[in-house]
């Protein structure tokens, strides 16, 4: 081709080719462990990371391959790493950046289960977390020490739906020689592309848009390949030798594939939380569609919205794609094609009328997921947020009055329908 594919092409393409041994066009879930060596020589060079191939499913397999290099395409990173779910995917990218002692510089406004992992699971490993609020940029910078490894922040944060200015914090990491990671779960790339923005380390739970249809589990960690990670001693496990492999250093050998290497031959080898094939073809299935849904998805999310903002139950709608939020000029400067589909509602009835719109329901699905062709629903104060005190779930937006909506591809007069008739349950 005479120049660059474009997106919708390459949601299909990239990474895919028809198969060697059968001429199979759509790629094969190669259901196996293991994989045989030509010879000793080969299974040597294999181990000592002198030759890329396949040696043992949990870290690498041909299937995962195809979606690791499709992600990187798409998001526009040299690397990609899949494991088995979006928590893998962010324990992952800490790993080969942290040590005791080493903080990150943390959003308040994250998934529920995002702000338990990081305020309780990694003090475990000696890591702790900053919570702060990335639209406050002075304190974020204030936040960072000496010790601080990472910025880390949510596109479009779960479950408000907030836009994040991400060349902003992508400025401040910039300046103390410390990665920004972005989870880039409810925007995709086909709204966002972190690390054009300036972000090093871009994850994905795959379980949400990508894969699209609520049928598997699954997360990535893309690398953009412009981090110098050896530009300070902060981060040895990549700028340093690994005993591991008889003194190798990731970055002086691998150069811009130093973290992808690393998460392959260290994570998944240690860590083991390996995706398996069938999710990953669910998964690229999903994929080839993208751009098809998320116009919808957003599309739908502006009608729905809009509809409710005019409501007489309704207190906020939180959706940064209406005219009246404070996000809407950030919308069209950096994330032009949309806003997303997720966002939170806060009813004038408070808990209550939660509890009844939820229960009212006949389209909407109440589940703890997001991203599905299927609108859901949920009440994040009582279900994913639950493990939060309650001024962290005012900081995250889940407060006790307000329900999370994901909005998906049916018609959308039918969403609002369905809507009428809970609210109108919910108001009595």
């Amino acid at each position: 081709m005479t120049k660059a594919p474009g997106f919708d092409t390459l949601q299909i393409h990239a990474g895919a080719r028809p198969d060697p041994a059968t001429g199979a066009r759509q790629t094969p879930i190669y259901q196996t462990t293991a994989y045989v060596f030509r010879d000793a020589d080969h299974a040597a060079a294999l181990f000592n990371l002198q030759e890329v191939g396949f040696i043992y499913s949990r870290l690498t397999n041909p299937t995962v391959a195809v979606l690791q290099e499709r992600l990187a395409t798409l998001e526009g990173g040299v690397g990609a790493v899949c494991c088995s779910s979006g928590h893998a995917a962010q324990i992952m990218a800490l790993f080969p950046l942290m040590g005791p002692g080493c903080n990150i510089v943390s959003s308040t406004r994250l998934y529920g289960g995002t702000v338990t992992q990081f305020s309780q699971t990694i003090r475990r490993f000696g890591w702790s977390a900053r919570f702060v609020d990335t639209e406050d940029l002075a304190a974020v910078e204030a936040a960072i020490d000496a010790d601080t490894r990472a910025v880390f922040c949510e596109s479009i944060a779960n479950p408000g739906g907030y836009v994040t200015d991400i060349p902003a914090l992508a400025a401040i990491a910039d300046r103390h020689g410390i990665p920004l990671i972005v989870d880039n779960t409810s925007a995709t790339p086909w709204l966002c592309r972190p690390i054009e923005m300036g972000a090093t380390l871009v994850v994905h739970s795959l379980t949400k848009y990508l894969t699209g249809n609520g049928t598997v589990t699954g997360g990535a960690i893309v690398d953009s390949g412009k981090f110098d990670w050896s530009a300070s001693d902060k981060f040895p496990s990549l700028s340093q030798p690994e005993p591991a492999y008889h003194g190798l250093k990731f970055h002086e050998t691998f150069g811009n594939l130093a973290f992808t290497f690393h998460g392959i031959a260290v994570g998944l080898r240690d860590l083991g939380m390996t995706l398996n094939p069938q999710a990953a073809h669910y998964t690229l299935m999903g994929i080839e569609t993208l751009s098809l849904r998320m116009e919808r998805h957003v599309e739908n999310a502006r009608k729905v919205s809009e509809w409710l903002e005019n409501h007489p139950a309704v207190e906020a709608v939180t959706y940064a794609g209406l005219p009246s939020s404070p996000w809407h000029d950030r919308v069209k400067a950096l994330y032009p094609r949309g806003a997303g589909a997720l966002f939170t509602v806060a009813l004038k009835g408070g808990y209550d009328a939660c509890v009844k719109l939820v229960d009212g329901l006949e389209l909407f699905s109440h589940v703890a997921n997001l991203g599905d062709t299927r609108s859901l629903i949920i009440h994040s104060a009582s279900t994913t947020h639950r493990q939060l005190s309650p001024e962290q779930q005012v900081a995250a937006g889940a407060a006790p009055n307000v329900v999370r909506l994901s909005i998906g591809t049916e018609d959308p007069q039918d969403l609002i329908a369905d809507l009428s008739q809970a609210l109108e349950k919910a108001s009595t």
